[in-house]
């Protein structure tokens, strides 16, 4: 969708800004990657542990959350005109 003609182009539709942006973020990312080599934790349990435990946990956990959520989408979703259809009937 196009701006309006009087509208001045946002600050994120410069193509090259996002690009600058992302790699902010994954610099960032992979500083605190980093300092979790130098970070001593208190685990509780062993595998909490290990290395790299926390960025690989977080990014499994929103995987399976993006797939159980499509499955979810094919139980849940409604056909497009099913609040149509309601009024129809009424």
């Amino acid at each position: 969708m196009a701006a309006p003609k009087d509208e001045k182009p946002g600050w994120f539709d410069d193509w090259g800004n996002v690009k600058k942006l992302l790699r902010i973020f994954y610099v960032v990312c992979g500083l605190l990657f980093l300092v979790d080599f130098l970070y001593h934790r208190h685990a509780l349990t062993e595998w909490e542990g290990f290395y790299g435990f926390y960025p690989v946990y977080g990014f499994v956990a929103c995987v399976v959350l993006v797939l159980v959520a499509k499955q979810m989408r094919k139980v849940l979703m409604r056909d497009e005109d099913y609040y149509e259809r309601e009024r129809d009937d009424d």
